[in-house]
């Protein structure tokens, strides 16, 4: 069943309470907007000033300056003015079609009503609940369905990590139940397994729950205490300060790939500024979108630990089965190219700020038969990459 979502708690908090604690969080997620722009797939897009956005609601961020641009890229060298170009091409979002956010501005999906009364509660809304992170050195068979997570994950531990890049390839991946999500991100963690994870997260998310509809949508989330009470995805609370006016968290990315037909894909780099230690995100090759503060974290305040890339989804066992939410394209990695999903050119970022391939990289999926990865390594532009997915519920998955 799917969750019954906060409407259902009115007889015993009240509408009129309720509506009044709906109404003090939309006002403090949506803020004044210089411009508004709606998207087709229903999505209002409001262009919100550059210092008045949600990061500067908490205390922390009381004195802090913004960052405009990191002063090292991933290469060694100083950071190049010409990577935060203005210019998009191959990377679309849907509300491109009618509109840009000006100069200034940042672009921001308006949170409505819906939105949180589809949450457990409105604390709740925008934040992941705990043990979703893939373990992969310590699954045990009993632990196969904890938390109702599943993963298809290549991932590298035991070096310290400054980064983490990859190019993923985006699908539509169908969802059986409004509360279960599909995604393909990169992690970056540090810390333990234990209540002091950090964790950095980039990629694209279906989730019906958290943003009413079945798109394939950018987002990021982060923790600092696995998932406990810090953190949330995209721009739902302070944390993540955005730089850049062309792309929304959340907002829908179009086209998506088909089966058998065009691919598209997305590149995502996540790196730490070795000289003021904040976390930057960068989107394609041309869109530097923002950075996380290195005093959100303990952990990541130095470097990550380990490095994940893969598939997760929500398996919350309708009735009493596997669920048949798709993982990627919702075909298994043996069916290849154009067939299953794919993370080409996976690379991390070194103690000298260098981009290169991974070391010993392991695979990790908790039920193969219903999602699965196969790694391999290229000698021509795809460098190493790996395929992964699946459907979830089949003969062999149950």
């Amino acid at each position: 069943m799917a969750a019954a979502g906060i409407r259902n708690t009115n007889s015993i908090f009240g509408d009129q309470k309720l509506k009044l604690e709906v109404q003090q969080q939309l006002k403090l997620l949506n803020k004044p907007a210089h411009k508004s722009i709606k998207s087709s797939d229903g999505d209002i897009i409001d262009c919100i000033h550059i210092n008045n956005q949600p990061a500067f609601d908490h205390p922390l961020f009381k004195n802090h300056t913004i960052q405009m641009r990191p002063s090292f890229h991933p290469d060694g060298r100083l950071f190049d003015e010409s990577k935060v170009s203005s210019k998009s091409k191959s990377i679309n979002q849907l509300w491109h079609l009618n509109g840009r956010c000006p100069e200034g501005t940042i672009p921001v999906r308006r949170t409505k009503e819906d939105d949180l009364l589809r949450a457990s509660s409105i604390k709740s809304y925008g934040r992941k609940k705990h043990l979703t992170i893939p373990k992969p050195s310590s699954a045990q068979p009993d632990l196969i369905n904890q938390g109702g997570h599943q993963h298809a994950i290549v991932y590298v531990e035991g070096d310290k990590y400054y980064g983490a890049k990859a190019t993923i390839n985006v699908w539509k991946p169908q969802i059986q139940e409004p509360n279960e999500f599909s995604l393909s991100q990169i992690w970056i963690l540090g810390g333990s397994f234990g209540e002091d994870l950090n964790s950095i997260e980039a990629g694209w998310q279906v989730s019906p729950d958290l943003y009413g509809d079945s798109n394939s949508r950018l987002f990021t989330y982060w923790t600092s205490d696995a998932y406990q009470a810090t953190g949330c995805y995209n721009l739902l609370c302070s944390g993540f300060i955005q730089i850049n006016n062309q792309i929304a968290m959340g907002a829908s990315i179009y086209p998506v790939s088909g089966y058998g037909g065009s691919q598209y894909d997305i590149s995502i780099l996540v790196w730490k500024d070795p000289k003021e230690g904040n976390w930057w995100m960068q989107f394609g090759n041309e869109h530097v979108l923002g950075y996380w503060p290195a005093f959100l974290f303990s952990y990541l305040s130095d470097s990550a630990s380990m490095v994940e890339w893969g598939g997760e989804v929500v398996n919350s066992q309708p009735d009493g089965q596997h669920t048949s939410t798709q993982m990627g394209s919702g075909h298994f990695s043996g069916e290849g190219f154009g067939r299953a999903s794919y993370f080409k050119n996976i690379q991390i970022v070194d103690g000298s700020n260098n981009l290169r391939p991974p070391k010993d990289i392991a695979t990790f999926t908790e039920q193969p038969n219903c999602y699965n990865v196969q790694n391999r390594k290229s000698g021509d532009n795809w460098g190493n990459y790996f395929y992964y997915g699946g459907p979830g519920k089949n003969p062999n998955c149950l």
